[in-house]
């Protein structure tokens, strides 16, 4: 069904029927991403306060036929909180939906709204004793609202899961203005189909998800961290079951750093402290939640020591303390603002089974050669099988340079990918770049079920038009 843009006579209807300062103009920040390849428009911005304002804003937009694009923090990689041609649509944000209705430490729960940031939920648990485990770095900007939209994972995924697995409930506008109610606090309901894992991930083309609750866990009572020098990304594999074998849960997370990331960190940001002189080719960084008794130290030097003597560790460099802990994650965390200041031809969001990792690598580093000299910076979530594999520019020219090789560069990479069994989308979404990937290598019957889903929830299209399904 064809949309209609958001013109004068709609945003005056609009208007009458919201609060004052429910509507205001677009600004450059509402219409551009971080990686600057996707410059969007919009007639308005709503930022409605309720769920009810929200079922008043779609209401109001599928009876006028007009595209609604759901607004969170802005962070999103992959086109999909930008709609960059067709009708004018309007924004709807979460900006102003920033409350805590509940925080339960004795029920391990938290009820959130949409425009929550990630940050500012991470401090409420902590200040009730509790931790919330989902850790990125734009944990600064990145609303509650867009992370469970998009399914977002972040370095702690290994132990405790993406945002799907943080979710009790959820508090649903659907595109005709009805509101599910579904703001639950059970572990376990089994009444009816569980609907709350059909919005986790929609990217907003379902629903528009303005509160959720959420789980908290129980805060490690010692951590520790180590960045351990491996050979290669196989000996990487059996470092991590070896300290799984070992430690079991207690490992929280185990990031693969590669050697050009480290040369990157070098050159555009150097005040990042680095523990080795010269860079290695590949580090892993391994971090520990132990319960109280167990020292994350020895734990460390005892698997460093196992990990040497089995030829699988070379160096390695064990935090002392919390201080040199953070700054080995704030090493890790500074890697993709390096990568945006070298700027990248073509960035890779992928996931392979386990044992595949290795060989994916291998062959992708291969395959990307054989298109010129490019450079490869893979780094990313080695213990959840989720690697980022970004290509850049040969040293000393540009990536506009490069523009016209961006999609064969992308599917050179995503070719390998599909090969092994993997995903050319494991915790960015799939937005407006990955459209086309979908259909390629999505399952016709899953692909089909989507497009009924869609149809069912969203029969005139409002929903964030263009993106996830090819229209």
């Amino acid at each position: 069904m064809a949309l209609n843009p958001a013109g004068p006579e709609f945003l005056a209807h609009l208007a009458e029927q919201l609060p004052d300062a429910a509507l205001r103009a677009p600004e450059e920040r509402d219409l551009s991403e971080p990686r600057g390849r996707y410059f969007g428009q919009a007639a308005a911005v709503a930022c409605p306060r309720t769920p009810e304002e929200v079922a008043v804003i779609l209401r109001a937009a599928q009876a006028a036929q007009v595209g609604v694009v759901p607004y969170g923090g802005g962070t999103g990689l992959v086109g999909g909180q930008v709609m960059t041609e067709g009708p004018l649509p309007l924004l709807i944000s979460s900006e102003r939906m920033t409350g805590l209705r509940a925080v339960e430490p004795a029920g391990n729960v938290m009820i959130a709204e949409a425009g929550c940031i990630l940050a500012d939920v991470q401090a409420a648990a902590e200040g009730v004793g509790r931790l919330f485990p989902v850790s990125l770095g734009s944990e600064g900007s990145a609303r509650i609202g867009g992370l469970l939209a998009t399914n977002a994972g972040g370095t702690g995924v290994l132990r405790w899961g993406n945002m799907r697995e943080q979710v009790l409930g959820l508090e649903v506008v659907l595109a005709d203005g009805r509101v599910i109610h579904g703001l639950k606090r059970l572990r376990k309901d089994n009444l009816g189909y569980d609907l709350r894992h059909l919005f986790v991930g929609s990217e907003g083309t379902l629903g528009f998800i303005s509160a959720a609750s959420l789980r908290m866990v129980s805060r490690p009572a010692r951590s520790g961290a180590a960045m351990l020098v491996v050979p290669s990304p196989a000996a990487a594999l059996e470092l991590l079951a070896l300290a799984q074998a070992r430690l079991g849960e207690g490992v929280s997370g185990f990031e693969l750093i590669g050697g050009m990331g480290l040369r990157f960190l070098a050159e555009k940001l150097p005040d990042v402290r680095q523990p080795f002189d010269v860079p290695p080719e590949w580090v892993v960084l391994v971090d520990l939640g132990l319960p109280a008794g167990l020292s994350p130290e020895g734990e460390l030097e005892t698997l460093f020591e196992e990990a040497a003597e089995a030829g699988l560790a070379l160096d390695g460099v064990i935090a002392q303390n919390e201080a040199q802990r953070a700054q080995f994650w704030a090493l890790r965390e500074a890697i993709p603002e390096a990568n945006r200041l070298i700027g990248s031809v073509s960035s890779h969001d992928v996931s392979l089974p386990l044992e595949a990792l290795p060989a994916f690598i291998e062959a992708a580093l291969a395959a990307v050669a054989r298109l010129g000299g490019f450079r490869v910076n893979c780094f990313g979530h080695l213990g959840d099988g989720n690697l980022h594999f970004n290509v850049f520019a040969p040293e000393g020219e540009t990536r506009a340079a490069y523009d016209g090789q961006r999609r064969q560069v992308m599917d050179t990479v995503h070719e390998e990918v599909a090969k092994l069994g993997g995903s050319v989308s494991a915790e960015h979404g799939v937005g407006r770049l990955k459209t086309a990937d979908l259909e390629r290598y999505g399952d016709p019957v899953s692909l089909a079920v989507m497009r009924g889903l869609k149809g069912l929830l969203d029969p005139v299209g409002i929903l964030n038009p263009g993106a996830v399904l090819q229209t």
